[in-house]
């Protein structure tokens, strides 16, 4: 224990997030790791227990941009451990830890976090797929089919702008009511 460091809820909720993130996105069997190479993943890539407010999310209209700067800055991070993360991967990590941190940490409703991205996996995609989401089920079939731990940076942005069509003016976590992967 560090003896004079004060453990904050923003500590607490970083370890929490960080832990899960980790774990959700070593699911794929193209790239194990362990929870703590992901932790300093996430870390080294400026996921920190400082980073902790809506208001230091990027505005609406810059997030993409900003995520995918992110993807670029977590990929590079995992070079440094040996680990070859496609664009899915690195998403599937930066989404899970914002998604905790953020969306189920009270802030849903704040602008800047209704756009964030959610997690994108084979579980959201088949069901997108078979309930034909939006009319769009050969594009969800397509993308699951390609599997989101092999996803392009242009894949998973094709994804994200699909979600954006067939939820237009709602929060971007509510696609998740499709995702089956809590039963």
């Amino acid at each position: 224990m560090n003896e004079g460091v004060i453990y904050s809820i923003e500590e607490h909720q970083h370890r929490h997030v960080a832990w899960s993130s980790a774990t959700s996105a070593r699911a794929s069997k193209l790239c194990r790791f362990s929870v703590e190479v992901g932790v300093a993943i996430l870390e080294s890539s400026g996921f920190v227990p400082a980073f902790s407010t809506p208001e230091q999310l990027p505005l609406p209209e810059e997030l993409d941009a900003k995520h995918a700067d992110w993807r670029h800055v977590v990929i590079q991070a995992a070079e440094t451990h040996g680990l070859v993360f496609s664009h899915g991967i690195a998403a599937k990590l930066i989404n899970c830890y914002l998604k905790g941190r953020f969306v189920n940490a009270g802030h849903h409703e704040h602008p800047q976090v209704a756009v964030l991205h959610p997690p994108i996996d084979r579980l959201l995609l088949k069901a997108l797929a078979d309930e034909n989401v939006g009319g769009c089920r050969r594009a969800w079939r397509r993308l699951e089919k390609r599997g989101w731990s092999k996803f392009t940076s242009e894949d998973y942005q094709e994804v994200i702008d699909l979600i954006r069509q067939v939820m237009p003016g709602q929060p971007l976590w509510k696609i998740e009511q499709y995702w089956r992967g809590f039963q």
